[in-house]
Parts: C-alpha cells; sequence; structure tokens
C-alpha cells in the first residue's frame, strides 16, 4: 500500500545503523535526546483503532479497547500523512524483525522522519544481520509514523482527540499522528504480535522473563510501571527481556532486542542492571553476547518457564501480598489484566488508577485456552504478587 512519495524519498536513509544514527540525532534542531519532546509523551489508549473489515474483523475482540474505525476514515488519515511526506526534507526506514525465534518472527518496517525515532525502532527490534536479508526484505507488516500531523477532522471521522493511531490488518501497515511517544511504534508491532501468533497457537505475553543458572524460566506479567523490569533485572540470574515475550513449542522468546525500562527514581543501588544500560547510544542492552565470538546473540531463548508472576499493582489495597493461584485463577487474572494505571505512566495519569487492561485484540477464550495448555502441559507454578506494598516483599 505504499505510495511512491515513500519510495521517492528513502534512498540512502535506509536501516542507518547503530553507529551512524544517534549522528544524526544530534544533528537535528528538533531533537533533544536528554529529556523530552514535543506532542504527546506517554501512550494513547483511546486514540488507537482498527479497520473494521473482514476477514479480520471477525476475529477482533470489539470494545472500548479495540475500537473500529471504517477502512474509509482510514484512507484519509492515510492520504492526510502521505500529503505530509510528500515535503518531508528526509526519511528514515528501518526494516527489521519482531521475535527471537526466527521460525515465527515477522519482518516489520518503520518509517519515520526523525532520526530520533529511528535510532528508537534500530535499538528495540532486531537487526537483520546479512546484506542479503536487507535486499530483499518484504515487510510483513509496516508502521508509518507521522508525529507532526494531527487530524483536524477527528469530529467528523468519530474519532476522540487528534490524535490517531490506525490499523489496517488487511493491507498491512499502521499510521501514527499527533504523538511523539516512540513507544506507540513498539506497542502497535505487539498489537499485531497479539494478533497473528495466538492464531498459530503461539502465546504473546505482556510480560518481563529471566532465567536461572539451571536453566529454569520465570515470567512477570502486568503494566507498565508495576515492577516487570525491576523485578525480571536480577543479577543471579540471566535477563530474556524486560517487557515482550512470546511462549511456543520450544519455550520462551524475546519479541526485542532492546530494554524499555522506566527511568524515574532509578538507582544504582536498586537496579544496577537498567541502571548500568544508560550509556552512549544504548543499543544493545538486553542482548547477550557470545562468549567465544564476543559478538551479539538476538536469538538468545529460555526453556519454558517454572514459574510465572503476575504482578498487580493494587490500588484499593484489597489483595495479598503473595498468592499462589490455581489454573483457573491464573486464567482470570491474565484475562482481567487488573492493575493500577501508576502516575507518569501514560497521558492524562495522575495518581493510582484502577484498570482492567489485558492487550487482547482476540477473544479472551483464544488467549485462555492457549495459557492453560501451556501452564498444565509444562507443570508451570503461577503467583499473584502486589506490587503496591512495595520493593521488599
Amino acid at each position: 500500500m505504499l505510495s511512491t512519495f515513500l519510495q521517492s524519498h528513502v534512498a540512502g536513509v535506509w536501516n542507518i545503523g547503530a553507529p551512524a544514527a544517534p549522528k544524526q540525532v544530534v544533528g537535528e534542531t528538533d531533537a533533544n535526546f536528554a529529556s523530552g519532546f514535543s506532542g504527546f509523551h506517554g501512550p494513547s489508549h483511546k486514540d488507537k483503532y482498527i479497520v473494521d473489515q473482514a476477514p479480520s474483523s471477525q476475529k477482533i475482540w470489539w470494545g472500548d479497547i479495540n475500537q473500529s474505525v471504517s477502512a474509509e476514515v482510514f484512507d484519509e488519515l492515510y492520504e492526510t500523512v502521505a500529503t505530509h511526506y510528500g515535503s518531508a526534507d528526509k526519511v528514515y526506514v528501518f526494516d527489521g524483525y519482531a521475535g527471537a525465534n526466527p521460525a515465527s518472527r515477522k519482518k516489520v518496517r518503520f518509517i519515520t522522519e526523525l532520526a530520533w525515532q529511528h535510532h528508537f525502532v534500530t535499538n528495540m527490534f532486531l537487526r537483520p544481520q546479512t546484506k542479503e536479508e536487507i535486499e530483499g526484505f518484504e515487510p510483513d507488516f509496516t508502521i508509518v509514523n507521522a508525529c507532526k500531523v494531527t487530524n483536524k477532522d477527528y469530529k467528523k471521522h468519530g474519532l476522540n482527540s487528534e490524535v490517531f493511531v490506525a490499523f489496517n490488518i488487511e493491507k498491512d501497515v499502521a499510521v501514527i499522528g499527533g504523538t511523539w511517544y516512540g513507544g506507540e511504534m513498539k506497542k502497535g508491532i505487539f498489537s499485531m504480535m497479539n494478533y497473528w501468533l495466538p492464531l498459530d497457537g503461539i502465546m504473546a505475553m505482556h510480560c518481563s522473563a529471566n532465567k536461572g543458572k539451571h536453566g529454569d524460566t520465570a515470567l512477570f506479567f502486568r503494566l507498565s510501571g508495576t515492577g516487570k523490569t525491576s523485578l525480571s533485572a536480577d543479577p543471579h540470574r540471566f535477563l530474556i527481556g524486560d517487557d515482550e515475550h512470546g511462549w511456543d513449542d520450544e519455550g520462551i522468546f524475546n519479541f526485542e532486542g532492546g530494554c524499555y525500562a522506566k527511568t524515574i527514581n532509578l538507582y544504582a543501588e536498586n537496579e544496577s542492571d537498567i541502571y548500568n544500560a544508560i550509556k552512549r547510544d544504548a543499543l544493545l542492552e538486553n542482548t547477550f553476547v557470545d562468549a567465544e565470538s564476543k559478538e551479539p546473540d538476538f536469538y538468545n531463548t529460555g526453556g519454558h518457564p517454572s514459574n510465572i508472576v503476575f504482578l498487580t499493582c493494587d490500588a484499593y489495597g484489597v489483595l495479598p501480598p503473595v498468592s499462589k493461584l490455581s489454573d483457573g485463577q491464573a486464567m482470570y487474572h491474565f484475562l482481567s489484566g487488573y492493575a493500577a494505571k501508576v502516575a507518569g505512566t501514560e497521558r492524562g495519569v495522575t495518581e493510582p488508577t484502577a484498570t482492567f487492561s489485558a492487550f487482547l485484540p482476540l477473544h479472551p477464550t483464544k488467549y485462555a485456552d492457549l495459557l492453560q495448555q501451556k501452564l498444565q502441559k509444562h507443570s508451570t507454578s503461577v503467583y499473584l504478587v502486589n506490587s503496591s506494598f512495595g520493593p521488599k516483599v
């Protein structure tokens, strides 16, 4: 679906690479690498839409989380983005992978007009390792980020604001406008992985994961800001990833190649791994390095989890500090996604607010059945930890 305006701009800005991307960022007058950027800085959940079009529309669990938009409105948004890019001075394109398991990974393309956004996805996603991979790259899905564009006609279109993050599954493309939050690109691909993988019998999970010295794998579930990264960054265990993972017949694998940690109140004494990840360019954190070749290993995975920890930041103080769950209780807490939105984790949240958010584009029973099968097959123990009691729990 990509228009010729993109093809005419991409020469010379394709997959800049780790060494050059930060230099491009510093060279842009609108880039402020350390503090913030213009526009919205957190996720805009109420501004996400999926095109209501068959056959994918028959699989989507429509509601307040998965909001529908017509194909006609999406096309207007896309053309607005296309018009904007038609006068762009420079366009950056990144081609890479989502998913560390080659058997189920997806080819993803990101088109941006700002170098820091290109740097972001270059860090977050798995990069092609050979020239042949790049030359023959045909994406499974493309995200076009037009953060400088707003939708002035949002009321006419029946949308919630000038911001839009719209997915057209049938055309394998999404457009972003009005928000400068880099996480929308990352979460956009996570939404698509949540759509694709369960249809193939693979769990897609918003969780962190680590592995012990004896190969035992543990998962930590729940929303941003509830402690997933902090608990998984155990100095006595190997970090697989801190945010998004899959669970297939071979075990646990990371969707990404980078770290996505909150830095507010970050101290070396409490979270040394994450603290030390903040260094020049910060492009290879959460990436394993081969002991002999010293080369990064983007395909490091873990076995089937022995333990799963659901983290909930309980806004009402009702839940106990620690509970061991039955399979039925585990399915309930996985589907409910109960936690509290913590101040600073998304736009408009200034104090803890109860929420139910499980990132499920398909019908919940699809995920519940998969989770139950995995838990029973691998005799996985599940615990509920109320992280609102503090780090000493």
